[in-house]
């Protein structure tokens, strides 16, 4: 048995709201060992696709940033991001119906991640917010079935947020927020194999940066493994990583890792959905607080305008804006 793991961000360069680094893993049943990563949209291919327009309502998974839609017209914009991340996560449930009185609340239980305790994050919001309940539910017995067929399971989503506050401390002591990522990529590969001991494992990340090699830093991060290095080019870095005692297991950074590998695209999506969702939540308190206001999806030239808008609610709220806005 394979464990196949991706891992990409969402809302990397944005001035408000949360990093959010999303993770997906998979088990699969049959695997030949050294064969590489199984094409996980081949073996699904009954329930799920590519891109936003399938005759079928097969799900689509892809990159998040082609998943999106337009707020003009159409389907209400989260609704591919929300269909593959509900759809996946509940197959990860055994329970009764999970979708059940869904909201983002049990959404982000689900996923591990702690909402900051800041009053702009109060607020529960009602899901599915652009799917039908019933489709949805369907979609999801669609996804079961096509999974249980291919001796494929998702083993867990998650998602790991950094938000302004804390993004803030990191880059002071790190001295750039490429390393805050990288760190925490870390963090979550560590969590993926206390998990999983003694399993074969291949991570596979989204490319970081400009880099073109990793080895020093791996070398850094685990001392006490022996790290071999199987290709460092300027698409791909992949790595064989061995404990003492332990299994080999293999660690791979990749350009256009969301077109290449279903659990980074995945990863992906959960992390772009739960960015949303916050800064959902996030217009929603600060229009309350003052009527008018145009939402913001965070990024640097419109934030602006929009803490030049809510510059009245900061001030009469005593808001520090450390907790509030990114220092780059």
């Amino acid at each position: 048995m394979l464990l196949y793991a991706g891992i990409d961000e969402a809302g990397y360069g944005p001035m408000l709201g949360p990093l959010c680094i999303g993770c997906s893993v998979f088990s699969i049943e049959e695997h030949t060992p050294g064969a590489g990563a199984p094409d996980l949209w081949e073996r699904l291919d009954h329930a799920i696709c590519r891109g936003r327009r399938d005759h079928g309502r097969r799900i689509a998974i892809d990159d998040s940033k082609k998943l999106k839609g337009s707020s003009k017209s159409g389907p209400h914009p989260l609704h591919h991001l929300e269909r593959g991340v509900l759809s996946f996560l509940a197959t990860t449930d055994s329970g009764p119906d999970w979708l059940e009185g869904l909201s983002d609340e049990r959404v982000f239980s689900k996923l591990g991640v702690t909402v900051p305790d800041h009053p702009w994050y109060e607020g529960a919001t009602e899901l599915p917010l652009g799917e039908d309940p019933a489709l949805l539910r369907i979609t999801t017995g669609r996804l079961r079935r096509a999974m249980l067929e291919a001796g494929v399971e998702c083993r867990s989503l998650s998602c790991e947020l950094i938000d302004a506050d804390e993004f803030n401390q990191q880059v002071a002591r790190t001295g750039n927020k490429a390393s805050l990522n990288f760190e925490a990529i870390l963090r979550i590969i560590d969590g993926i194999r206390e998990a999983h001991p003694g399993d074969e494992v291949h991570v596979v990340v989204d490319r970081q940066g400009g880099r073109t090699g990793y080895r020093s830093d791996l070398q850094q991060a685990w001392s006490n493994h022996a790290i071999q290095v199987v290709d460092e080019g300027p698409g791909l870095c992949r790595y064989r990583l061995t404990p003492p005692g332990g299994p080999t297991w293999s660690l791979s950074f990749t350009q256009a890792g969301e077109d290449r590998h279903l659990p980074i695209a995945l990863a992906s999506m959960t992390a772009k959905f739960c960015r949303e969702l916050l800064m959902l939540r996030m217009n929603t308190w600060f229009i309350e607080a003052q009527p008018g206001l145009r939402p913001t999806a965070g990024y640097v030239q419109d934030a602006r305008r929009y803490l030049d808008d809510i510059a009245p609610v900061i001030e009469s709220r005593s808001i520090e804006r450390s907790k509030l806005v990114r220092n780059c």
